[in-house]
């Protein structure tokens, strides 16, 4: 049977900042932004931070999934709302899904997305049940700095396991 991505889903925040506004604010400072103010962003709200993304993202990918099936939830991210509790438990909560799931957090690296995906992948191809892979962001950027243009805020989701794959994991290297 296969191992790989059963499932997926995102999220992303309504609102946008339009990077002309961004340049057009701090053109004074630094007019070579200019180059970069084409098109907008995504912006997540004053009550959204990873783990609600996370959690729309999650709710996204499973639809009509049995969540009783699910093994474990992980998720990933570089700027979770907390440091001293798991993220990954609050995400599993806000979907009502079972106690006893293994709940893990992949954080302090920007390949904590890639890492965190890997691992679910190779715990799947241990067996068991299939599990929920969460990553979320919401960047916190320097005022008038190329990552004010060029990052967003969002999430995905993926369900992975042994089953009708979409997505078929062939390999990996880190």
């Amino acid at each position: 049977m296969d191992v790989g991505i059963l499932a997926y889903g995102g999220y992303i925040p309504q609102s946008r900042l339009q990077r002309s506004e961004i340049a057009r604010a701090h053109s004074w400072f630094n007019p070579g932004l200019g180059g970069l103010a084409k098109g907008e962003r995504s912006m997540a709200n004053w009550d959204e931070d990873s783990v609600t993304m996370a959690v729309e993202a999650a709710r996204d990918c499973l639809g009509d999934y049995d969540r009783n099936a699910l093994s474990a939830v992980y998720m990933a991210s570089t700027t979770f709302p907390f440091l001293d509790r798991q993220n990954a438990g609050i995400v599993a909560d806000a979907l009502n899904l079972k106690s006893g799931l293994q709940t893990l957090d992949f954080s302090s690296s920007q390949r904590a997305g890639s890492a965190g995906l890997a691992v679910a992948l190779q715990v799947a191809q241990a067996g068991g049940d299939p599990i929920l892979y969460t990553t979320a962001e919401k960047r916190e950027t320097k005022a008038a700095s190329p990552l004010e243009f060029t990052t967003g805020d969002g999430a995905a989701a993926f369900l992975v396991g042994h089953g009708k794959v979409i997505a078929k994991l062939i390999g990996s290297h880190t």
